[in-house]
């Protein structure tokens, strides 16, 4: 059976137990960067989604089946150095696939808006993600790549230590690589992503390597810090538990007959 319950997966269930350590370090350091700007971002509702987030993983996700048996490429068979990189190119192509779906298909919008709703974007908004997207993506994105190139334990790991450049990439301290923007994500290059000017929307898709945004047509390289988030946003935990439920839509980019900044609303009642 190709698809097994993760319940009985101990390894996987260690690997988030000892990533949990260097997560709680690499925000430590980023939030006490930004607070030394005066950035420190809309740290309790983040914080409040992160907490969520976490109990719905621990709870839930066991549950759902996931696909652990061989993929196409079993990385365990070959050098460790050429699988973990096939790996993370596969996994990183996958996410970029996903977003740019989720930026599409209004369904998947409903549940990302929420990412993309905070106005002081920072390190924090990192874990700024409505609880059902994890599920959404253990049965797709996480599967489809396993099912591509299947990882052993220890590349997952190194993955999602790789993946903690993520919190730099969202947070409020500069960077920018300039003509080499292309090779890697950073904080400059994905604030553009997150704009509230619909000039920028999108673009700049790439999770951890722009190279696909090249290849998709959607590469920009960043100029300035826009503002970004939308005009309302989750007030708090029932905000964020119900938040696809509140009426949304996915914002346009600017065309010449589309000349205002379109934001995702809601309910007034």
């Amino acid at each position: 059976m190709e698809f097994v319950n993760q319940a009985a997966l101990d390894p996987y269930v260690m690997i988030w137990l000892l990533l949990l350590c260097p997560t709680l370090v690499t925000l430590a350091v980023l939030v006490l960067l930004e607070l030394r700007r005066s950035e420190a971002g809309d740290w309790l509702i983040n914080l409040q989604a992160w907490a969520i987030q976490t109990g719905v993983a621990l709870a839930l996700l066991p549950l759902i089946p996931a696909w652990q048996a061989h993929g196409l490429i079993d990385a365990g068979k070959i050098p460790f150095w050429a699988g973990l990189l096939l790996f993370v190119l596969v996994r990183d192509l996958a996410e970029y696939v996903y977003h740019r779906l989720q930026h599409r298909i209004p369904a998947l919008w409903a549940m990302h808006s929420l990412h993309h709703s905070d106005p002081a974007m920072s390190a924090l908004t990192t874990n700024r993600h409505f609880w059902g997207d994890q599920v959404v993506k253990q049965v797709t994105v996480w599967s489809l790549a396993a099912m591509l190139v299947t990882p052993t334990p220890a590349m997952i790991g190194v993955y999602s230590l790789i993946s903690l450049w993520n919190y730099y990439v969202h947070s409020a301290l500069p960077g920018d690589f300039g003509r080499l923007s292309w090779l890697l994500n950073s904080p400059d290059y994905h604030r553009r992503h997150h704009s509230s000017l619909p000039v920028h929307f999108d673009s700049n898709f790439a999770a951890l390597f722009p190279i696909f945004d090249v290849i998709a047509g959607s590469y920009h390289r960043p100029a300035g810090r826009p503002q970004t988030g939308f005009d309302v946003r989750p007030r708090g935990v029932v905000d964020l538990v119900l938040w696809p439920l509140r009426q949304h839509r996915i914002p346009e980019p600017q065309t010449p007959g589309n000349q205002s900044i379109v934001t995702t609303t809601l309910p007034t009642a």
